[in-house]
């Protein structure tokens, strides 16, 4: 039975080297493009010879479901540019190499096999690679697996925001966030099982990445890139180049039927591996044939009774299988025992099982005296099947086998299948291409390092020379600051002597006018001036204030002097201020303590209230009017006589008393 299917329905492009080289001038490629006929029979054909880049162009833009080549690198200079290539691809198509996978056939042999028509010309060998596509001959070249990864990622730098760069890089990082849960929600809504990778940031997300078990076709996201946010999408790269047979290759196996009103089948590798179970109340044989067909390719059908039942015998002769029956019927503890470390879900299946499994246990020696036999380029199961069920010897088919390829060129009838290889094969070529890519890299990271280190000699040369510079740089750099700051130091220094000089000058003029109004025998005193007489006033009545307005404008004698606050001063302030011999002294708020009233009555320095006094205020200084200070002065006096009176009275009254009471005290004695 054929294990191929039937024409493609999607378009194919057939693809040969029409002139010229992938790997040197531009070359030019036959194209034949095969689409089924509307009314279902054959193909459309379109031939056409376009360069490379129209290649591409036309893949991109009518995305066939296959683009068939007998050496696909024609396609590609080498497997750097190849992967490139596949990457290119439409998520829909296909790379095809109708001539096999690492060690290709020739086409004109895979086509007479096949019965395409060939030519030598290369729009009769693109021709024929693309039916040969279509009829589902040749393996898939692939770079990439299923997976997918989608990167949520920023679309632009956060950078330097200035004075709202928080702001700014909190609104991207949260935009990514927004999409990465939009990205979540459609792979959950499509049922895709994937990874989520977060890189937490500010605000929120700066990346996310999401590894999907799915081909970019299957997943509901879309690449782009709109302001903050942008979404990347990209296959899972392989190890190294795969190929994967179009027509699925069915390996041959070991079947155990049960027949009745519930039908069991038993599908057993030729390992002993039990591959799968069946028990069915519904299906006809022909039903249970078609699932065989789907699960392999039987060498040997079995039955656990003899003789064997007609059912069975028809599903053996429809595979033209080898048959197998126990001398008698097998006792149920047997079957019980031999399929106790399997899994079934009724008697019918164990039944079914039972007998693939001791079919298996007669046939295991010969199987694998075949395997051992069997060259490594022949499939071992095609020559099992055919000792088996042909009653041939190895020998005699490996030598059928070897004359059908020295006689390629000749009628053949025989569909030619990859031989699938083992796992430890597969293992060891996945290994192998990895080795092999691996050197290829440690030999790139050899060279690079050796170019890195001669370039990194170079820099540290000129490092050095670069660091001399820098150093005499930076003495003169910072000797030119040293001298910049003194220099800047020095300009303050002047720029404040000549503020304090100007401030200076204009309170020495008006110091000038305030001595001359308290000078007023000089001629040149202003009229307007004439009759006002100099306040020194003093914030507080205290030694500090009063050496304070000392230093800024010199108290002396006959000065009037107003005190801004005379609360709380002593004898000694008192006395401070007497020395100095003013005028007079003009009281503001509070009041003098009676002990510096008698300080300045006894100095007869006069003393009055500022109130009677009126002054007008030019900067420290004052001026008031002459006839307002001598108001003030003449009060005083007046008080001053009266209060001399009274102390006399006192004085009077005091030595009176002292008198009296002396009398009294000699009275007493005598």
């Amino acid at each position: 039975m054929s294990a191929r299917t039937s024409a493609l329905d999607s378009v194919v492009f057939g693809v040969d080297v029409q002139s010229g080289d992938v790997r040197g001038d531009a070359p030019s490629y036959a194209l034949v493009v095969l689409e089924a006929s509307e009314d279902g029979e054959g193909y459309d054909v379109e031939r056409d010879v376009v360069t490379l880049r129209k290649l591409r162009r036309r893949i991109a833009s009518e995305e066939p479901g296959i683009v068939a080549t007998d050496n696909m690198y024609e396609l590609a200079a080498d497997k750097d540019a190849l992967v490139h290539f596949l990457g290119e691809l439409p998520a829909g198509t296909k790379l095809v190499q109708v001539t096999g996978a690492e060690q290709p056939e020739p086409l004109s042999r895979v086509a007479k096999r096949h019965g395409v028509p060939y030519g030598k010309q290369p729009m009769q060998e693109a021709e024929a690679a693309a039916r040969l596509a279509a009829a589902n001959v040749g393996v898939e070249v692939s770079a990439f697996t299923d997976e997918t990864t989608v990167k949520v990622s920023r679309g632009r730098s956060t950078g330097k925001g200035g004075w709202s760069e928080d702001r700014y890089t909190r609104r991207i990082h949260g935009s990514v966030k927004a999409r990465t849960r939009e990205v979540e929600s459609e792979l959950d809504d499509a049922g895709l099982e994937y990874e989520r990778e977060v890189t937490e940031k500010y605000g929120g997300f700066s990346q996310a990445l999401f590894h999907v078990e799915g081909r970019p076709q299957d997943i509901p996201v879309s690449r782009h890139r709109s302001g903050d946010v942008r979404v990347e999408i990209e296959r899972e790269r392989r190890d190294g180049i795969e190929f994967e047979p179009l027509a699925k290759r069915r390996d041959h196996v070991v079947v155990g039927v049960d027949p009745g009103t519930t039908t069991a089948v038993a599908i057993v590798g030729l390992d002993g591996t039990v591959l799968d179970v069946l028990s069915t109340r519904t299906a006809d044989t022909a039903a249970v044939i078609e699932w065989i067909v789907e699960r392999g390719r039987p060498i040997v059908v079995a039955a656990d009774v003899t003789p064997m039942p007609n059912t069975v015998e028809k599903i053996r002769r429809s595979f033209d299988a080898a048959g197998w029956i126990p001398d008698s019927d097998l006792p149920v503890d047997e079957k019980q025992h031999r399929t106790r470390s399997e899994g079934y879900e009724n008697d019918h299946e164990r039944d079914a099982l039972a007998a693939a499994l001791f079919a298996f246990d007669d046939h295991e020696d010969q199987f694998e005296r075949v395997a051992r036999k069997t060259p490594p380029r022949y499939d071992s199961g095609e020559v099992t099947a055919r000792v088996v069920a042909g009653d041939e010897s190895v020998e005699a088919v490996v030598e059928d086998l070897t004359a059908d390829e020295d006689g390629g060129d000749g009628d053949d009838d025989t569909e030619h299948v990859e031989r699938e290889l083992s796992a430890e094969e597969k293992r060891i070529k996945t290994l192998e291409r990895q080795v092999d890519r691996l050197q290829e890299h440690v030999d790139d990271l050899e060279e690079t390092v050796a170019e890195k280190d001669d370039r990194i000699a170079e820099l540290e040369g000129e490092l050095e020379e670069s660091r001399r510079e820098e150093r005499r740089d930076a003495r003169e750099r910072r000797t030119v600051s040293r001298l910049k700051r003194r220099n800047d130091a020095l300009e303050r220094e002047v720029d404040d002597r000549e503020d304090r000089i100007d401030e200076l000058e204009g309170k020495l003029d008006r110091l000038k006018e305030l001595w001359k109004l308290d000078h007023s025998n000089f001629a040149d005193v202003e009229e307007t001036k004439q009759g006002l007489v100099p306040v020194k006033p003093v914030d507080e009545f205290t030694r500090a204030a009063i050496d304070d307005a000392h230093d800024a404008y010199g108290l002396a004698s006959d000065d009037v002097v107003f005190l801004r606050d005379a609360a709380g001063a002593g004898r000694s302030t008192a006395e401070k201020l007497a020395a100095f011999e003013p005028r007079v002294v003009l009281v503001g708020d509070g009041g003098l303590s009676d002990a510096a009233d008698a300080v300045l009555f006894e100095h007869e320095i006069p003393v009055g209230p500022a109130d009677d006094v009126a002054m007008q205020e030019v900067d420290e200084l004052a001026v008031a009017r002459e006839s307002d200070v001598d108001a003030v002065v003449d009060d005083w006096h007046d008080r001053a006589a009266a209060r001399r009176k009274e102390q006399k009275a006192e004085q009077l009254d005091q030595l009176i008393s002292e008198h009296r009471a002396e009398q009294k005290k000699e009275q007493r004695r005598s």
